[in-house]
């Protein structure tokens, strides 16, 4: 049973803007209302700029959430663009290994780079919710499928099987105050859908939010990610990726069809999809592009024999599940399920 959760901002430093103080102080009383003491990281508060400027705090930060035994599990407040820059903190010198130990440790999207990070040292991590954008949910409740998950990971530590929702929501445009105890439109979701392959596969699973992960292979939005996550090892080797399952999904930014193509194309010329067991993909925000990314995975992958499963709730749109990296899992499509054996 989680008893104390430390707060991490590892990417933005929205959690720290007077704007979303209302969120953060929701996101506070439930986690209180579950008997679990929050304890904000020495950096986690002190805004958007400072967190830019201060890649070290950061890293500094989290270095410092492992090292305090008090803590049970790590929360990112949110992901963000820039959580990369952390690399140089994190592992000269072993930073991270010399610290590190087993804990729960949650977030999605930029945060997927430091799923990798942890991964590199040998940690099983949990991908799929953060705190501002779920635990601060404005509704009265939590959405109470990512509830579910939250609770059964702050119960027994881990997560025995994902189902797909059986609603999906339309993300909100208005975090103001306004919108406390307003709820999400909701509208009937779809299960799992395979693409291509067996029904049946089984692997560990890693990856996360594609945009972030693209910036590994290209130098678009930063003119150092390549080289830094070269210079680190960030990505996994394929050696290292043999029988995984790979998890993608997109951000809330909504790739266009044409960029998306370039972000599968960049990992299919790595050779991942020739060494996997399987490829998850998320829903996608808002379902935009959702017969065009289809169409886009089946063309680019072009491997008949690979199983790609679609429309997982899990990454950008809500509601989400919680996927568990670095465990077997057994994905069933026939079942509509996803065992994982912890």
């Amino acid at each position: 049973m989680v008893k104390k959760i430390g707060i991490v901002s590892l990417s933005s430093g929205i959690l720290g803007e007077s704007f979303i103080s209302h969120e953060l102080k929701i996101g506070v009383d439930r986690l209180n209302k579950y008997g679990i003491e929050v304890k904000f990281l020495p950096n986690a508060l002190k805004g958007m700029d400072f967190i830019k400027e201060h890649p070290e705090s950061r890293a500094k930060d989290l270095i410092e959430a492992f090292k305090d035994d008090s803590i049970d599990m790590i929360l990112c407040a949110i992901g963000g663009v820039d959580t990369y820059k952390l690399l140089p903190y994190l592992f000269e010198n072993n930073e991270l290994e010399r610290h590190v130990k087993q804990k729960i440790f949650l977030g999605f999207s930029d945060t997927t780079k430091n799923h990798f990070m942890l991964n590199k040292v040998g940690i099983k991590t949990f991908y799929g919710q953060a705190f501002l954008p779920d635990i601060c949910e404005l509704s009265n409740e939590m959405l109470p499928y990512t509830k579910k998950y939250f609770e059964e990971l702050i119960t027994t530590g881990k997560i025995k099987e994902v189902r797909p929702s059986d609603c999906r929501y339309k993300e909100r445009e208005d975090f103001s105050e306004k919108s406390i105890g307003v709820d999400m439109e909701k509208y009937e979701n779809t299960g799992f859908e395979l693409l291509s392959g067996k029904p049946v596969f089984t692997g560990k699973i890693l990856g996360g939010c594609i945009d972030s992960i693209y910036d590994i292979f290209d130098n678009s939005r930063f003119e150092d990610t390549v080289s830094l996550c070269k210079q680190y090892d960030l990505f996994p080797s394929l050696d290292e990726w043999k029988n995984k399952i790979l998890l993608l999904e997109t951000s809330e930014n909504k790739p266009e069809p044409k960029l998306y193509r370039k972000m599968i194309g960049a990992l299919k010329e790595y050779g991942i999809f020739d060494v996997l067991s399987g490829v998850l993909v998320g829903k996608p925000q808002d379902e935009v592009y959702y017969e065009e990314y289809k169409q886009i995975l089946l063309e680019e992958i072009g491997d008949k024999d690979l199983s790609i499963v679609y429309n997982i709730n899990v990454g950008h749109a809500t509601p989400r599940c919680i996927i568990p990296f670095g465990v077997e899992a057994e994905v069933d499509v026939d079942k509509q399920v996803i065992v994982f054996d912890n």
